[in-house]
């Protein structure tokens, strides 16, 4: 090392910058540096105290730690001129945190036996460490972590942390599936219980009958009583491994409409939840709104619940959820209402004359709605056999879509401005157009064209014959494979939409407008991430159409996800929470949820967080510039 080149470094790194030069050189003169590989933990949590305060020249490193639930909480991340190890160091007991290179990382060490005489003889420099320090890295983090739900989770979180064997009833009454009909209602009248679980003869979980199965298969349809139990009990068994959070029984509740959930330890049956048991643990259930949903036959008696959807949502946050369990259940719910307003619409004009599958793109396609958005639905219909019935087919779907799309208007759901709906009759077609659609699209790549295969591309089936859907992905794939103009210009496109931020790491914003000083997250920050995820997910073939879902298929099929996937994964969480955090506030406030956001309002651990994300995807966007440059044209 040259000690000139230590010391003018220090002189830019607070609060060695207020030191005078003399005392400067005998730092220096004492500083000695080491080399951090990618990857390498320098610090642990609970283990030995630091003997340095490093100073990082070079690189960066991510500082966290773990919870109990072993849940990685991230305190921040710092890099050139931040320093850390500083707790430790004069703690002298143990590492508070855990330190890991994010990148090849080079740093200055200073010795205990030199901080403890700087902090002994400058007060500038102990009120540095001792108040700025603490406030800013430590006390305000975990502080508004848990007061805002945002990395850490506040609140009762026991949807999110009790696994699904601590809440099951152990004392589960079970019967063989050879006793008859009447033996299984006495044994359930005697024990005042709503459901029994059937078991083979080694006692493995076989069925399971309710009290809603003696109703409709039993008494409506005359049933003899003398049967046996297992011409009724529903063998299509929905089970729940113990060590499952109450979350995941709580999706396939919604999910299969049912009441009642068998848990199973490796096989063998642990004891039974019910919905109300998920009631009582949470206070308010979305399952509750979800039954409500399914009950209703009329768009008026809809209107009321769908109007409910938006308070899970301040729900599950409080409960510490991550976005991507509040994009899950809302799916499943707003999936629940579509279907019944589609039920209603198929009763009102009849049977449709042949086979259709409503699907769905945008972020309902790609299962991340959390408020409700503009409607981007369409129909794929059977290719009809003749000719002249297109006429009596387009006629249906005329008046059926333009019932439904006025229906989910009356939920909640706006018309899309751009009229990308089904009541569309351009994107009301049979198979054999979508596939013309999707051919003339990849063929023929104008930037129109890839403007419709960013939208469409997307597509996720809702209902009716989902076999159309699968059979137009298939089309899709199959049709993509060495299409290498198509990915190049697509690549093209998704890398001009950079994050806001600027050459010096600061933040991009509008300058004049309705959102002056504010960036736009939804657009900005999570348009990249699920562009990137959807280019190399049509390049792979990988059919998923949820943004976590496409980068967790990629890790093992394409090298930048497989390095940057993890990462990508929780940049994607993070700025979702930011953004519903942000809408949540509005909405509290009664303003209108919009997804502009003044990074001047944020903490520092959010700014830092932000910035820190936007560069990962400035990283990888650099990285598909340099796998398609060859292809991409202006």
């Amino acid at each position: 090392m040259i000690i000139e080149d230590v010391i003018e470094f220090l002189k830019k790194v607070p609060p060695f910058q207020s030191l005078e030069d003399a005392e400067l050189k005998r730092i220096a003169e004492g500083i000695s540096m080491e080399f951090y590989p990618k990857g390498l933990s320098i610090l642990n949590q609970d283990g030995p105290a630091s003997e340095y305060l490093r100073i990082i020249k070079k690189g960066g490193v991510k500082v966290f730690i773990k919870s109990n639930d072993d849940e990685e909480i991230v305190i921040d991340y710092r890099s050139e001129g931040d320093s850390f190890g500083f707790l430790s160091l004069i703690g002298g007991d143990r590492s508070r945190a855990n330190v890991v290179a994010v990148e090849d990382t080079i740093a200055y060490l200073i010795n205990k036996k030199t901080m403890s005489s700087l902090l002994d003889s400058n007060p500038a420099f102990t009120e540095f460490f001792l108040k700025s320090f603490l406030n800013k890295y430590i006390d305000k983090t975990y502080k508004e972590m848990h007061n805002k739900s945002l990395l850490y989770g506040g609140g009762d979180k026991l949807l999110f942390t009790t696994p699904v064997g601590e809440l099951a009833t152990k004392d589960v009454t079970t019967a063989s599936k050879d006793i008859t009909i009447k033996e299984a209602a006495g044994i359930m009248s005697e024990k005042r219980i709503s459901s029994l679980v059937i078991v083979d003869s080694e006692g493995i979980p076989a069925g399971i009958v309710t009290d809603r199965d003696f109703r409709d298969k039993v008494v409506s349809k005359n049933r003899d009583v003398k049967d046996k139990i297992s011409s009724i009990m529903s063998v299509s068994l929905i089970k729940a491994e113990a060590r499952e959070y109450c979350f995941e029984a709580l999706l396939k509740m919604i999910r299969y409409s049912i009441h009642h959930l068998i848990v199973v330890d490796e096989g063998r049956l642990k004891g039974i939840i019910t919905n109300h048991d998920l009631m009582m643990l949470q206070g308010t259930s979305p399952i509750s709104i979800a039954r409500e949903i399914e009950s209703q036959q009329t768009i008026e008696g809809l209107v009321p619940p769908s109007r409910k959807i938006n308070t899970i949502i301040s729900i599950l946050l409080k409960e510490g959820a991550k976005a991507s369990n509040i994009t899950r259940i809302i799916t499943e719910i707003n999936d629940r209402l579509i279907r019944n307003i589609l039920e209603i619409a198929e009763r009102k004009y009849g049977a449709p004359p042949v086979d259709y599958c409503w699907i769905a793109f945008g972020s309902e396609g790609r299962k991340e709605q959390t408020f409700k958005t503009d409607q981007d639905n369409a129909i794929i219909y059977d290719n009809p056999e003749l000719e002249k019935d297109e006429v009596e087919i387009r006629k249906y779907f005329s008046e059926f879509t333009r019932f439904v799309r006025d229906a989910l208007v009356a939920c909640g759901f706006p018309m899309c401005p751009a009229d990308f709906m089904a009541s569309n009759a351009r994107w009301c077609q049979s198979l054999n157009v979508w596939k013309e659609y999707f051919s003339r699209w990849i063929n023929n790549p104008t930037p129109e064209a890839l403007l419709m295969s960013l939208i469409f591309f997307d597509f996720r089936p809702i209902h009716g014959n989902l076999k159309l859907a699968e059979d137009l992905r298939s089309y899709l794939e199959k049709h993509l494979k060495n299409q290498n103009i198509f990915l190049a210009k697509m690549a093209g496109i998704i890398t001009k939409n950079r994050p806001p931020l600027g050459f010096f790491k600061s933040f991009i914003v509008e300058k004049s407008g309705e959102h002056k000083d504010a960036l736009n997250l939804k657009l900005r920050g999570i348009g990249p991430i699920v562009d990137i995820a959807r280019l190399f997910a049509l390049e792979r073939g990988v059919h998923d159409t949820s943004t976590l879902e496409r980068i967790k298929v990629l890790k093992d099929k394409h090298p930048v996800i497989s390095e940057l996937g993890a990462e990508l994964e929780q940049a994607f969480e993070f700025i979702s929470l930011l953004r519903v955090h942000h809408q949540i506030e509005q909405i509290e406030s009664s303003v209108p949820p919009d997804n502009f956001i003044n990074p001047d309002r944020l903490s520092n651990l959010e700014k830092k967080s932000l910035k820190e994300s936007f560069q990962l995807i400035l990283k990888v966007q650099d990285a598909i510039v340099e796998i398609y440059r060859a292809g991409m044209v202006n």
